[in-house]
């Protein structure tokens, strides 16, 4: 899983950070960057640091980063690398014990973050017990991985090991795992390493930064947001099957499997990362303008054959405001917030059931007469997972007049299981399962519903980087590229998803009503773009710490002016 094994899997956010200068306590930074990561995992957070003598120190509980770490506890995280992570809430145990990273003391101290989710687990749990003879502690697969880790470690029987033998070790452990794993590790006085899985299925990259003694601290994050926060340049993307391994005096880079499809998650576009974050070349940010014109483009087709009309766009917050606004653009609809959102509201509401989710949406919504009343509105989400949500945000528009509630999602109809490392519900709980789109706007009380078509959405990621020739949509189509994934392997999924719920009594935030990533972009947050369209034919080295780094195409997407040749060419 990730952070929590096949009974909730989740999406969480890692970090590692190495600097240079061995006076310095890494632990300030990382909590830092763990903040710029938050809307990765609000359930759980943690830090290791690795300090003299290769001991570690370590903080981490449920609770936001604010909450769990303050000066005190910082202070006391002492050393100059270590390994930070934020887990999502889940339907499975939100124990303290869950938390990550997770320690192994033995072969040489290691410790690991993980994001993703694994799918053999019931096959490497037998081989831990059986073969391995190591103990299992948690449900967490991410406790799972770094044991298969730690015994193909063991396996060397050396005294002191090498960067060739701890990619012989990871080779093994990509070899043996099945599934989505994007990991930051640290080995005690050695170094910090990170690796992605075959198919490079969730994102993680790497920077580095200039000190001002002419040396090199290094980073791996889940997104480029947390490199730009703390002036780290030369953002470079993990390459599936690659692990990387820094120390103090070197840089190791080196892909230690057979090549597989690279595949990366298109939710990660749609949804969960942040907009000013760039994954694998391409802006997040760009993509979601480009989903909104092109999202237009449907709304536009289905309008006209329906001979229906519309006064407004109106997004709901947060994620789909930036394809709202190209939407209305393109449209030449006038764009407004008709929602307003109350980001005071606490997430530790205890609500067992529908009536108190229904409750919470509106705790944290509040629709404006004004931009709604006699009028025919457009909603744009970015998605729409079960619609206890978008159900409640229609009802709420057509309490304060709307005269009509058309629904436009930039995403497709989410019909299916996401098995690497996403909370979704189950197939039967997801509101488009089994519906026409006419079935899902009767579902959520909407005159009608329009969904991005998957071409486009293909279309509007994958023109910033066009190496990348298949992403993983396995929500849409059912199909999983990593295999290993029937109907019976499903069936348990939901299960245990289905046993954990009836156990669960803290329910999260708006977004994770939706059974989404929760909390959706942080608009203060850092507005610098720090990514790099890498082709992964590059040479392992040193990572740059210079220059531009963003490859992406500044003039596709931006339609913020009418009246320019561009626009007036596509009006025609």
């Amino acid at each position: 899983m990730s952070c929590e094994s096949e009974a909730g899997v989740v999406v969480c956010g890692v970090l590692a950070l190495l600097l240079h200068d061995p006076e310095i306590d890494a632990a300030p930074e990382i909590c830092e960057g763990l903040s710029l990561l938050q809307h990765r995992g609000q359930d759980a957070c943690g830090i290791v640091t690795c300090g003299p003598k290769g001991r570690f120190y370590q903080c981490k509980a449920n609770g936001m980063v604010r909450d769990v770490f303050d000066a005190a506890t910082v202070s006391r995280l002492v050393g100059s690398m270590g390994v930070g992570h934020v887990r999502y809430p889940t339907a499975g145990s939100s124990a303290h014990a869950e938390a990550q990273p997770f320690y192994v003391n033995s072969p040489y101290g290691i410790v690991l973050a993980h994001n993703g989710n694994l799918i053999n687990t019931s096959s490497l749990l037998h081989f831990m017990d059986a073969t391995a003879h190591r103990h299992i502690n948690t449900s967490s697969d991410s406790e799972l991985l770094l044991n298969i880790f730690a015994d193909n470690l063991q396996k060397t029987g050396k005294f002191r090991i090498n960067e060739d033998d701890i990619f012989t070790a990871i080779g093994g452990l990509m070899n043996q795992c099945n599934g989505a794993f994007a990991c930051t590790a640290m080995l005690a006085g050695f170094g910090i390493i990170a690796f992605r899985d075959p198919n490079g299925i969730r994102p993680i990259g790497m920077a580095s930064r200039r000190t001002p003694s002419g040396a090199l601290d290094y980073m791996f994050a889940s997104e480029s947001v947390v490199a730009d926060a703390g002036g780290f340049t030369g953002w470079q993307d993990v390459r599936p099957g690659e692990a990387i391994i820094i120390t103090r005096s070197s840089v190791s880079r080196r892909v230690v499997c057979k090549p597989q499809t690279f595949a990366p998650d298109i939710f990660e576009y749609v949804y969960f990362a942040r907009p000013d974050s760039v994954l694998d070349g391409i802006s997040v940010y760009r993509s979601r303008m480009a989903m909104g014109d092109l999202l237009a483009e449907e709304v536009r087709r289905v309008l006209g054959e329906k001979g229906l009309s519309v006064d407004v766009v109106i997004p709901v917050p947060d994620t789909s405001r930036v394809a709202a606004l190209n939407l209305a653009q393109r449209l030449g609809l006038p764009y407004r917030e008709g929602f307003v959102k109350n980001r005071y509201v606490g997430r530790t509401f205890i609500m067992p059931g529908q009536q108190a989710r229904k409750k919470n949406v509106r705790r944290k919504l509040n629709a404006m007469a004004l931009e709604f009343a006699d009028k025919n509105v457009l909603l744009v989400d970015d998605s729409i997972v079960r619609g206890t949500t978008s159900k409640e945000i229609v009802q709420m528009a057509k309490d304060v007049g709307a005269k009509s509630v058309i629904v436009a999602s930039c995403a497709p109809p989410i019909r299916h299981s996401n098995v690497y490392g996403i909370d979704m519900p189950s197939r039967v709980e997801l509101v488009a399962h089994g519906r026409s789109d006419t079935d899902i706007a009767e579902a959520l009380g909407a005159d009608l519903v329009i969904f991005q078509t998957l071409p486009d959405l293909l279309s509007a990621v994958r023109q910033f980087n066009t190496e990348i020739t298949t992403f993983d949509c396995s929500v849409f189509t059912g199909e999983y590229v990593t295999g290993g994934v029937d109907e019976s392997y499903l069936a348990h999924l939901e299960t245990l998803r289905g046993d954990n719920i009836r156990q669960k009594t803290v329910v999260g935030d708006l977004g994770a009503l939706e059974g989404k990533g929760g909390g959706g972009e942080r608009p203060n947050g850092v507005n610098g773009i720090n990514g790099h369209a890498a082709t992964y034919q590059r040479e392992a080295g040193e990572v740059s710490s210079g220059a531009p780094t963003n490859g992406t195409d500044d003039t596709v997407g931006l339609y913020n002016s009418w009246g320019t040749k561009q626009d007036a060419a596509y009006m025609t």
